[in-house]
């Protein structure tokens, strides 16, 4: 760890991610030079200000200028490696993380390049940190299936040549209001054809209620929900959703000041949830653009519900079942999580 940070002990519980997209970990000082870089500038003159939102597609404008900073395999690179070390400081053990290339690959990035990229600081920041992370392709709704498509038949074939094994899966994200999830049907398709694990956001906008998180499931054949908080409005959905262990990576710090779903934490339904029998894990899903870390987000939900270390450290120990690790790989993080655990 390169960081020189004081830890408490909801930074020392062990964790893993599911739902965080590497553009948005990207250090404010990372953004400033990648902008310098490229000879883009940028409308405030701190990165750090760029970072205020009022609704879902207000962020995501800003999001989508950070993507468009990263040109280059090195700079994808970078922004890994930065994000698992920076990350680690806070717990993280075992990420899956999202990079969504639309954009790019629109502007002739090449995807084996990205990849590649990403693959090399992850490997460097694993033998630094000790943390694990594998990859997952974010499909960028904005761009339309054909697009989603296109990145998974592109993967597919990099997979094939053995130049993409970090890629584990396909999830699809940005825009969520006024899109048909069941256009992505042929896309979700061809990844299970592929091997690929499927996940999907959905439920997560303002206006948007559960029948996208149903269509997630029984259209696209999701495996994972990513945020899902509208599930609370379907009853029979929450009970399914138990009923067949559905993980939903929940992002509460973001549901609140990203989406602008709930006004505070104390109002986020994720302690409804969990006592729901949901299976449900806790993520920060795009900290550097939510002055956030995994350690602050487990302090934050902590205090929202009057829970305690040893709470969140059970929680924690069970979003492992979330993973797409296989059991082998699943039986060994829980060793290495319980012995930390009973250490605190």
């Amino acid at each position: 760890m390169t960081q020189d940070v004081a830890r408490d002990a909801f930074d020392l519980i062990p964790k893993v991610e599911l739902h965080c997209h590497v553009e948005g970990t990207v250090r404010s000082a990372t953004v400033a030079e990648l902008a310098r870089k490229s000879g883009r500038t940028l409308p405030v003159d701190d990165p750090e200000l760029l970072y205020r939102y009022d609704s879902l597609d207000s962020f995501l404008a800003i999001f989508w200028l950070i993507q468009e900073l990263l040109a280059t395999r090195d700079d994808w690179s970078r922004i890994a490696y930065e994000s698992l070390i920076d990350a680690a400081d806070h717990g993280l053990r075992y990420r899956e993380m999202f990079f969504t290339p639309a954009r790019h690959m629109a502007d002739g990035q090449d995807l084996g390049e990205i990849v590649d990229g990403l693959t090399e600081g992850i490997v460097s920041a694993e033998a630094e940190s000790g943390v694990r992370c594998m990859l997952i392709a974010g499909i960028d709704r904005a761009y339309g299936p054909e697009a989603g498509l296109e990145l998974v038949d592109r993967l597919a074939a990099l997979h094939r040549s053995g130049r993409a094994e970090r890629v584990i899966g396909v999830g699809a994200d940005s825009t969520e209001l006024g899109v048909d999830l069941r256009a992505y049907r042929p896309a979700f398709h061809e990844a299970a054809k592929a091997g690929l694990r499927r996940t999907c956001h959905a439920g997560e906008a303002v206006g948007c209620g559960p029948d996208n998180i149903r269509i997630a499931v029984d259209a696209l054949g999701a495996e994972r929900i990513d945020h899902g908080v509208a599930v609370i409005e379907d009853p029979g959905l929450v009970d399914r959703l138990a009923r067949e262990r559905i993980p939903l990576t929940v992002c509460p710090t973001s549901n609140v000041v990203i989406a602008n779903r709930f006004r505070s934490l104390e109002e986020h339904p994720l302690a409804w949830m969990r006592d729901a029998g949901l299976l449900v894990t806790i993520n920060t899903d795009d900290p550097a653009m939510a002055d956030l870390d995994l350690g602050r987000e487990y302090r934050r939900v902590a205090a929202a519900y009057s829970w305690d270390v040893t709470d969140l450290g059970r929680l924690a120990l069970e979003g492992i079942e979330s993973t797409w690790l296989d059991t082998s790989d699943r039986a060994a993080l829980t060793r290495e999580f319980e012995g930390i655990l009973a250490g605190l």
